[in-house]
């Protein structure tokens, strides 16, 4: 299925009528649809990894959810992101989260996404009020996972921490992550 081409910004309702088409990732920026890649293996392997580890260990009224969407900000003009994994309550919406719900979103850094993952999305998840955000770096030299979370009111996001080999947070739970197993079976 070919997604047509939209020749303005688009609304909520416009992005909902757009066919399902499953051969790329869609996400919504300002209005515009931005249409990427699908990500390559490692990802989806780092994707499905971290998603098994986080849910593990979360309250059994949590859950963690992968490219899920999400309305950051409902316009007009609207920005619908889909971050790789979301941990939200149990028993929420089936189509879309909302950004009150969110208590970790996380990206995990593509080549075609770099620069949006580390800049943009940083200030549109701390603006939309998502109290943490993951950001998941696999490239060399070692893995890692950079946190933000808020600072002093107002400020946005300020770093945490940024871990290599493990990463051991207390909120919003308690989670200890093996970044090394990220890379799959090759690294253990």
């Amino acid at each position: 299925m070919v997604t047509p081409i939209p020749h303005e910004l688009m609304t909520l309702d416009d992005w909902d009528a757009l066919p399902e088409d499953n051969s790329a990732q869609y996400e919504l920026q300002d209005g515009v649809l931005v249409v990427s890649p699908k990500p390559a293996l490692r990802h989806q392997e780092a994707q499905l990894e971290l998603a098994v580890q986080i849910r593990q260990q979360l309250p059994r009224d949590h859950q963690v959810v992968g490219d899920f969407e999400l309305v950051v900000k409902a316009g007009p003009p609207p920005t619908v992101r889909a971050p790789d994994l979301i941990v939200i309550p149990r028993g929420g919406p089936q189509k879309r989260a909302e950004t009150n719900a969110v208590r970790i979103a996380i990206e995990i850094i593509s080549p075609g996404s770099r620069s949006t993952d580390k800049h943009l999305k940083v200030v549109e998840y701390a603006e939309a009020g998502i109290p943490w955000f993951w950001l998941v770096d696999l490239d060399p030299p070692a893995p890692t996972i950079t946190v933000f979370g808020f600072g002093a009111p107002d400020d946005g996001y300020v770093e945490s921490q940024t871990a290599v080999g493990e990463l051991v947070v207390r909120e919003p739970f308690p989670l200890r992550i093996d970044i090394g197993m990220l890379l799959g079976p090759a690294s253990w």
